[in-house]
Parts: structure tokens; sequence; C-alpha cells
């Protein structure tokens, strides 16, 4: 049965005491109200370590002004529960007062990854990211660490953090988890009503389409751009923040593709007031 840790000092004291005794600890960082998407990383880190433990913290340093911090979906007994289905040993849901406790004042960078796709649109979302991570890695000491390829630019992101301050984390990424429709599961997907969410099918086409032009031959990015809004704004309401087409390792985004590599192609599009997004790794061969 999972157990329920609410206290930092706890959390620390368990995790050093499995390192001790030799247990290769998995840790699944989320913000909750659990779908299949975190359950598939949870059965995954069970099959790469001893112990899971599943963080569930809403991080209100990574929400902008205007976000949905206060209205993001929390049940901490139902994700208790399901993680407890998938495998989990301790699910570790801290207090924001214990994390961030008044006069807080450190927070982590990865400049350059930062500050362009969901950065640009959502400044300061990154450090957030970074600085939650790197304190969960902290508490938790996993040897491994689990995330979905959906939020692709936090992969990134966090990849970085990781090499540059040369911490002993393993970080693997499992596909991004989706409905039989083609929607990425997001815990965002709860907001959408019926019609949107019949609509938000057509993020997935259009990263389809992308690819479909890039394995033809199509080297234009603002062309296979053009057809992918072409797409989404024939089939959908909804409001596109950004289609990109960026180097997969640098984010760097390009005019051009070359033969040889990755690219990411990502999208941010609103259906009424939801924002979700989405992405596709294509790799570039002839």
């Amino acid at each position: 049965m999972a157990e329920l840790i609410r206290s930092i000092d706890e959390m620390h004291r368990i995790a050093a005491d499995l390192r001790q005794a030799g247990r290769r600890i998995g840790v699944v960082p989320t913000m909750g109200f659990l779908h299949d998407g975190h359950l598939a990383l949870i059965r995954e880190a069970g099959r790469r370590s001893d112990v899971v433990i599943t963080t569930v913290f809403v991080n209100p340093t990574q929400f902008g002004r205007g976000e949905d911090f206060e209205r993001y979906p929390r049940d901490l007994q139902r994700d208790t529960t399901l993680a407890e289905s998938a495998g989990t040993t301790f699910v570790f849901a801290p207090g924001h007062r214990a994390v961030y406790p008044e006069g807080y004042a450190t927070f982590v960078e990865v400049t350059g990854l930062d500050r362009v796709l969901e950065g640009k649109s959502r400044p300061g979302h990154f450090r957030g990211v970074a600085t939650i991570v790197l304190k969960l890695f902290n508490i938790t000491v996993p040897h491994c660490a689990l995330f979905g390829q959906k939020d692709a630019q936090q992969v990134a992101v966090i990849r970085r953090m990781v090499q540059d301050l040369n911490m002993d984390v393993e970080l693997i990424i499992v596909p991004t988890v989706r409905e039989r429709d083609g929607l990425a599961m997001s815990s965002r997907n709860a907001y959408l009503k019926e019609r949107e969410r019949q609509e938000a099918r057509v993020l997935h086409r259009s990263l389809q389409l992308a690819a479909t032009r890039i394995r033809e031959g199509v080297r234009s990015c603002p062309a296979i751009i053009g057809d992918m809004t072409a797409l989404i704004t024939a089939e959908s309401s909804g409001q596109i923040d950004y289609v990109s087409i960026a180097d997969a390792g640098t984010l760097g985004e390009l005019s051009e593709i070359r033969a040889g590599g990755e690219v990411l192609v990502s999208l941010a599009v609103r259906f009424g007031t939801t924002r979700l997004i989405d992405n596709v790794v294509v790799e570039v061969v002839g």
C-alpha cells in the first residue's frame, strides 16, 4: 500500500535510508490530478527501480499572472489511490509553505532554453520548473527520474540542468500517452467543454501532417507551418499561440530543415480558456 508523506524532513529521511539499504529509487514528479500518462510513468519507474516515489505538488512558481494556479484540478486522495494502483511506494505531497517558506529567495535558471517556445509565451515558467525539480531531486535523492515526452521543452531544460550541475540522476523519457483519438493526455483536458474536446483532436492531426510532409522531403519550415495552421484554423475554433519547428537538441527554431538529426515540431493552441500543448519529434533522413 502506498504511503502518503507530507513532511519534507520525513521524505528526506526515508530516501536516505533507502539509499543506505542499497535500494534503487525512481521518482515521478507530477502536479497531481493523475491520468493514464502519469500512470505510464509510474509503471515504467517500477520496471526501472526498486522503490517508486510519486510527487504531487502544484508548483506556484511555474504559473504566471492570470494562469490557472488557483483552479488547477486537485484531488490528493484520488491521486494516492491511482498512484498506488500503478505501483507507487510513496506519494510525496508537501505543502506550499514547506517548499517555499517565507523569505525564500533561491531559483534556478537554465538560460537560453527557457526563453523560447513555451518560455517565450510564459516568461518565468521554466525558472519555476527547474527550481521545483531540483528541490524534489534533493529531497527524494533518486537514482532515476521519469518524465513524459509531451513536455518536450521541460525535458530539455531538466536535462541541461542535470548536466550542468553534475547531478547523478538518470533521466528516463516516456513517449506521450494519447487518447484513442490522438489527443495528448493532460490534466488540463478536464477543463475542455464537449465541443472544444472534439475540436482539440486536430492538434495531433496537424503534427502528423507535419511529420508526413518532412518524410516526403519538404524542407521549408514556413511551408509546413502554413499547412498545419491552415488545418487547425479550418477544423477548429482554436486560437494558435505558436506553431514551431526547431532543432530537437537546442530548441533553436529553423527556417529550413536539413538532413540528419531530429526536429521538434511543437504547438500551443487555446480552446476557450484552456491552453493545450503537444509535439512530435521527427527524424530527418535523406
